[in-house]
């Protein structure tokens, strides 16, 4: 499972993504977005097939991009509302995504938080 500090993000892209896109490519799918691509935050990108996926993030002076592709099975997008260009995934999730366990099976238990703490879970 991935361990990051509770202030990075993880945005997941709901359009399928060019998987030859590099660097450049995918910074300017995160600036479309609205998103910074220096903010140290992890953006995650899955092909049209869903076999392969990228993950793209800032690390002190240069991008870093992780690539997978699955040789059996697909990557189970995670559910996305019709309208929504992406959605904030847990480090959990992003690692069952990556393993290619669909999201929507997965069932979870709120998590407890005083109130006025923003716990980053979608509402």
């Amino acid at each position: 499972m991935l361990s990051l500090p509770a202030a990075v993000r993880i945005y997941f892209f709901a359009e399928a993504a060019d998987m030859r896109k590099g660097f450049d490519g995918l910074v300017a799918l995160v600036r479309a977005a609205g998103l910074s691509e220096y903010s140290g935050h992890l953006f995650a990108f899955v092909s049209r097939r869903a076999d392969r996926a990228k993950i793209l993030t800032w690390e002190r002076g240069g991008f870093v991009l992780w690539y997978k592709r699955l040789e059996r099975g697909r990557f189970r997008r995670p559910p996305i509302a019709p309208e929504a260009t992406r959605v904030r995934l847990e480090a959990d999730q992003l690692t069952l995504l990556l393993e290619g366990i669909d999201l929507q099976s997965v069932r979870r238990p709120k998590r407890w938080a005083p109130q006025g703490i923003d716990t980053g879970e979608e509402v």
